[in-house]
């Protein structure tokens, strides 16, 4: 793109397709319905002209790669909006059951590029924005990640609603719209900072603003006794504060159909944005405090709970989230005009974990204070509409409300929990009479100082069905957590449904060369609606050529993520190592600690060859990306040590670059396409028995990486669904776990002397000043090594070795890439949302305009 300097003028960019269309603009409405037409070349770039000048009041002079992006995505939303008000004007003409997915978490990615997919019209709209001038990869680049999400739960949510809409199943997502996300991370002297994330400061054309659908939200307050007019008794609500829930909704476009899903968001909005009063009294905070109380609400996604505030706003966050959401469903529910005995052949109500969990006590609430329905048939109504998927087999990532502060800010429904508590006791009673034990753990009141709420036993309690994301992580649950319950329901209330992703996302949107050549080589594009179709790529496993054209695709993958690092990071990286990958929120379960303790042993053992031997060595990058909560300060110092590590290793020339590592600040979505294609092996090596599921495994393994990982998780599925032969696995088992730990902690710890090695390193001031990774340290020795970091840590050397051998054998580890990929139709979203519509929403298909 050439510049015409000027000297009295601003700059002006010379695209003379779009200065012509710029200043003579006729847009043409065809009077038939004609797809090809809309969506030919010519037509595309008179849209996106149009909404340059109409939209965005953007002229010749003042148009770059934001606003043309801007303009670029205003126009496929344009083509979207037929598909979405088709959709909802079907259902709301058919009033077919639908489901209603609660997360407080929506990881969505970038739009654009999706949309573009999904319509099948990327191509088209390429050469247009090419004619007027620009790129549209550069375009795409433009878009912020919706920062909606942290980890697994969003971006699972996020397929969901994908695979949703691609199957024609009639569902929508309800969530919040954080003005910050959770936050950007910032890495700075090798510490994680936190800044707000400003992906809203710019016109976000994904979302429209519905002015027309407000909710009050109320918080505080107490308790009445009301008498109606028959003489009945009821409980009424009043007094506190109140806050309005305002809607913005963000279609979600399946693939290969016209049906659109939608995710509601709601903003937290002021009943009364200025308090004109104060401010004539010169007090001008007051004047704006009910508006910066109200935008608290979704503000952040998981404000920090390390104090009591943080505490109280989380709990009003999910309040709001989900007396919002349910006052949406029922206003839907109504206009159809049905008995509320109904209610659970309309609505299916999915708990994404136990955020949205004040639903149960929300609608029960609603069904006999307000509706005036006898306890019992509510209750009825409650446990037929709900279903929980639980997330965790960790007992203390189970989320508890204190008594006293839910008794504060949601006094009816602390009253209503204790009802639900003693009727479902006097159950349980019957049925065990002389368990007094068994009744106190089972209990939704915990009878500690002060008492807790214990939402998860809520959720179970007041969900028909409850289940578990991975085969091991649902036989733990049953085992482990909710045994108890088990014993009173029986088992056929808990059931597994392994998670999925979207091939779309994931494979076809990401890695556009391997979808091109699985799309060459297995005739058509009929995969990525039919994942299993995968396995057609195992007759051509041993073809030589196949295996050249596969590796070619991984190395261009690769090249471009070193390009990334290069441009972003100032790292050089060779694209012919093996790279390393672990890429995920950082905790201590997920072992990144572990990570990188044996990136540091394999730097010392570097560090001994001599200059023959290091020749003979597997060049290695290893790629670390992920953010700790801002008040988990073991997580942040993990970042650090990575950080520290790498500042020496990349800098130390007697290696010969033989290993680098590489921290990735702010993971998201966006970077995860670019991350995901491009492993060799990606790391998930969660102590046994700790990890629900994991999802990222599943990318990684669908573009054709291999996983060095723990017994644990979905890895237990991907490694029978692939072969044992194609996935690198170590350590520890679930069942050995606890064994370990009571032997650790009663008869002493004995350090793995490799280990010991690298504790030695770190604290002799190699990797920066020792006393800083004390409290990491400790966490091995006097913490007592709670994850097992020492008894699995020889183990995975052992399989470290195992992988640098498998890389020389090119051929060899191109067919195992290859039978990775062929291998994963089970994990697709769309096999794990029919199986949620079949098994538990009772949900059918719903097609649109066919």
């Amino acid at each position: 793109m050439s510049t015409t300097p000027t000297s009295s003028r601003p700059r002006r960019l010379s695209m003379p397709k779009l200065t012509r269309r710029l200043t003579n603009v006729v847009i043409h409405v065809d009077g038939e319905d004609n797809v090809d037409a809309k969506n030919d070349t010519n037509a595309i770039e008179e849209d996106i002209v149009h909404h340059t000048i109409t939209t965005l009041c953007r002229g010749v002079y003042n148009i770059d790669k934001l606003a043309m992006y801007q303009a670029t995505a205003h126009s496929v939303r344009d083509r979207l909006l037929e598909d979405w008000n088709m959709t909802q004007e079907a259902l709301h003409k058919e009033n077919p059951k639908r489901c209603y997915y609660l997360s407080m978490e929506f990881l969505l990615g970038r739009a654009l590029d999706n949309a573009l997919n999904c319509l099948h019209v990327k191509d088209n709209y390429n050469e247009s924005v090419k004619n007027l001038g620009f790129n549209l990869e550069d375009l795409i680049q433009q878009e912020k990640d919706a920062a909606l999400g942290n980890g697994g739960l969003g971006r699972l949510a996020a397929c969901y609603m994908d695979a949703a809409a691609t199957l024609d199943l009639p569902t929508w997502g309800y969530g919040l719209r954080y003005q910050y996300g959770i936050f950007k991370q910032l890495i700075k002297e090798g510490y994680q900072n936190e800044m707000p994330d400003y992906w809203l400061n710019f016109d976000n054309p994904w979302e429209f603003p519905r002015t027309d659908i407000k909710y009050e939200v109320r918080f505080y307050g107490y308790v009445a006794t009301k008498m109606n007019d028959k003489g009945q008794s009821r409980m009424s609500w009043e007094g506190g504060e109140k806050v309005q829930a305002m809607a913005y909704d963000v279609p979600i476009p399946g693939f290969d159909t016209k049906a659109c899903g939608n995710i509601r968001l709601w903003s937290s909005k002021p009943l009364n944005t200025f308090d004109f009063d104060s401010f004539n009294a010169g007090d001008y905070e007051k004047s704006v405090s009910e508006q910066t109380n109200a935008q608290n609400l979704t503000s952040v996604l998981y404000p920090n709970d390390n104090h009591l505030l943080g505490k109280e706003l989380r709990l009003k966050q999910e309040y709001f989230f989900v007396s919002a959401s349910l006052q949406d469903i029922i206003h839907r529910f109504k206009r159809a005009k049905c008995a509320w005995k109904d209610f659970p052949e309309k609505v299916a109500v999915q708990m994404n974990d136990t955020h949205p969990t004040l639903a149960v006590p929300e609608l029960l609430r609603i069904l006999v204070d307000i509706e005036g329905l006898e306890w019992d048939d509510a209750w009825d109504i409650v446990t037929r509409t709900f279903a929980f998927t639980n997330h965790t087999v960790l007992p203390e990532a189970l989320e508890c409300w204190s008594v006293p502060m839910m008794e504060k800010i949601l006094p009816r429904h602390m009253q209503i929990i204790y009802d639900i508590n003693l009727f479902f006791l006097q159950k349980v009673e019957k049925v065990f009479e002389n368990d007094r034990d068994l009744l106190k753990r089972v209990s939704i009141i915990e009878e500690t100082t002060p008492q807790q709420v214990r939402m998860a036993y809520l959720a179970v309690v007041g969900s028909h069905t409850v289940n578990g994301v991975a085969a091991l992580h649902s036989d733990l649950i049953k085992k482990n957590l909710f045994n108890d319950f088990i014993k009173y329901y029986g088992p056929d209330k808990f059931i597994n449904i392994t998670n999925g992703i979207t091939p779309r996302r994931w494979l076809y949107q990401a890695n556009p060369g391997l979808r091109d050549l699985i799309t060459k080589t297995l005739g058509s594009e009929e995969w990525a609606t039919k994942l299993d179709l995968l396995q057609g790529l195992k007759k051509h496993a041993d073809n030589v050529d196949f295996q050249k054209e596969w590796m070619d695709v991984k190395l261009k993958c690769k090249e471009r993520l070193a390009n990334w690092i290069k441009t972003n990071m100032d790292i050089t990286v060779n694209p012919n190592a093996l790279f390393d990958i672990q890429v995920k929120r950082i905790h201590e379960y997920k072992r990144q600690y572990m990570n990188i303790l044996s990136v540091i042993y394999r730097y010392k053992n570097l560090k001994k060859m001599s200059p023959e031997e290091l020749e003979k060595q597997v060049p290695r990058v290893c790629i670390f990306g992920g953010k700790a909560a801002p008040g988990y300060y073991i997580a942040k110092l993990v970042i650090k040590l990575i950080n520290a590590a790498s500042e020496t290793i990349n800098n130390d020339p007697a290696i010969k670059d033989m290993l680098k590592v590489v921290f990735i600040p702010d993971y998201n979505v966006s970077l995860a396409e670019i991350i995901t294609p491009a492993s060799d092996i990606s790391q998930h090596i969660s102590t046994a028995g700790t990890e629900a599921s994991g999802t990222s495994n599943m990318k990684f393994v669908l573009n054709g990486g291999l996983i060095l990982g723990t017994v644990d998780g979905a890895n237990i599925e991907i490694r029978e669904q692939i072969g044992d032969e194609n996935i690198f696995m170590f350590g520890v088992l679930a069942d050995e776990v606890e064994d370990i730990r009571h032997s650790q902690k009663y008869h002493g710890l004995l350090m793995d002397p490799s280990l010991q090695i690298v504790i030695d390193a770190i604290q002799s001031g190699e990797f920066g000043d020792p006393s800083i990774f004390g409290p990491l340290i400790n966490t091995l020795t006097y913490g007592g090594d709670y994850y097992l970091i020492s008894a699995d840590f020889q183990s995975y050397l052992e399989m470290h070795s195992v992988c640098d051998k498998t890389f020389k054998d090119r051929a060899a580890w191109a067919k195992k890439s290859i039978m990775c990929t062929a291998g994963m139709g089970f994990f697709s979203s769309d096999r794990a949302v029919k199986e949620y519509a079949d098994k538990i929403w009772k949900l059918k298909p719903f097609p649109i305009g066919k």
